[in-house]
């Protein structure tokens, strides 16, 4: 049966949204960014409209000073688009693992008055996709009061959760514009390929992985092409992943749940992994509360999970969300992900860092900075790599600890780190 399908303009559909309502706009290469530039327009007619997202990409407009009486930000991540607006004030930030999201919304701690998605277009069915984030947007849509579809035929039509039918929706806007991309692979530098590779040499034959984002976890990618029968079970994916399946590197064929599949819950690259993933029924994209859950990643076995850190202090405390009281990111899925890979059988959980800012500033620390936050803690900490090697923090003491980790830090940084742990721990190699 063929639907008929009436699509209205953008300033119509968003004439649903009052004042004082919750927004939820859906994220990632996802992020509606025809809807927000037309919903700024209305910013007269507006005031307190709350947005919730976790991570947008693109100019979303709506955060800027001048519509601040009309729009505040309230985020679960801060990306680049809205780091300013986060840092200067104007908006705000709530910390909380990526996995419990969906509950703020199911639970009515945040109720969502409307929803802003942006879709594939209509199957025979009726159905659209979320496409390449369905991560906390399921959930969004299942529990809004209205949902406002921007229908995109840029949009890849993905397998899984992602499927809704048109009936959900209580307007439908059409606009063609092509995803946002990102090439995490262009800026992987030297320091960040020993540290790939100081990871492969981690990784066994039929692991099942997890990267983080960033130029660490897809330098990891491109030192995996000596493996076989690896798995993946991410929350997120991007390019690295394509040549490792056609490869026949990534098979998914010792994963104890959902074997033969790549599960993930977003992705974000370039042009060539949209293409990839559409249509693509080797991947499945489900639901974050379900991806990230650690009691689900843990029946897998040997799940190697690789996050990424700003700074590591010589006891293991992980502040990866920070720069000091700056806010530069968020909790994310990392701590999901490093105690579902402890609790696997055979599981490495891993982070990942640099040894040196690009200013040169040590990354490990005697200290975390003031009022930096810690995102994981000493006692989930496991393994840490920088490009001078791998340091096992598990089961060891505080001195133990700052031990191994100086001898992963800079050259130049292991004295000053060593006098600082002796004025802490009394210390004595």
């Amino acid at each position: 049966m063929i639907h008929p399908y009436q699509y209205v303009p953008a300033e119509e559909a968003l004439a649903v949204i009052k004042s004082n309502h919750r927004v939820f706009v859906h994220g990632s290469a996802c992020t509606p960014l025809h809807l927000l530039r037309e919903l700024a327009k209305q910013f007269n007619r507006l005031n307190n409209v709350e947005m919730v997202f976790i991570t947008v990409q693109g100019d979303i407009v709506v955060d800027r000073p001048e519509y601040a009486d009309a729009f505040h930000i309230n985020c679960m991540f801060v990306s680049n688009s809205v780091r300013e607006a986060v840092n200067s004030g104007r908006a705000d930030f709530i910390p909380v693992f990526l996995s419990d999201i969906p509950d703020l919304f199911k639970k009515g701690i945040l109720p969502i008055d409307v929803a802003l998605v942006q879709v594939s277009p209509p199957d025979k069915h009726g159905y659209c996709s979320l496409g390449v984030s369905v991560d906390i947007a399921r959930s969004a849509v299942n529990t809004a009061q209205h949902v406002i579809a921007l229908v995109n035929p840029y949009m890849p039509r993905t397998h899984g959760d992602g499927l809704i039918h048109t009936d959900r929706f209580s307007k439908m806007v059409y606009h063609a514009e092509p995803l946002p991309e990102i090439d995490y692979g262009a800026k992987t530098g030297e320091e960040e390929m020993i540290i790939g590779k100081n990871i492969a040499a981690m990784i066994d034959d039929g692991s099942c992985i997890q990267m983080g984002i960033g130029t660490i976890p897809d330098a990891v990618l491109k030192s995996l092409y000596s493996h076989k029968d690896l798995g993946v079970h991410t929350e997120m994916c991007s390019d690295g992943i394509i040549d490792l399946f056609e490869k026949d590197i990534i098979n998914n064929k010792f994963k104890k749940i959902h074997p033969n599949k790549t599960v993930t819950s977003f992705a974000i690259g370039t042009q060539k992994l949209y293409d990839y993933v559409n249509d693509n029924p080797a991947f499945a994209f489900l639901d974050i509360d379900y991806v990230n859950d650690p009691h689900v990643i843990r029946r897998n076995n040997k799940v190697v999970a690789i996050n990424s850190a700003i700074e590591v202090d010589i006891t293991g405390q992980v502040c990866a969300d920070s720069i000091g009281a700056y806010q530069y990111s968020g909790i994310g899925g990392q701590m999901d992900f490093m105690r579902g890979a402890a609790l696997s059988e055979g599981g490495k959980p891993i982070i990942a860092l640099t040894s040196r800012t690009k200013k040169g500033v040590s990354r490990i620390t005697s200290a975390l900075k003031n009022s930096a936050g810690v995102v994981t803690t000493r006692g989930h900490i496991h393994y840490v790599v920088t490009e001078y090697g791998v340091a096992n923090l598990y089961g060891q003491n505080l001195r133990q600890r700052a031990k191994a980790l100086i001898s992963i830090a800079h050259p130049d940084d292991r004295e000053m780190l060593t006098h600082q742990c002796y004025e802490r721990f009394k210390i004595f190699f």
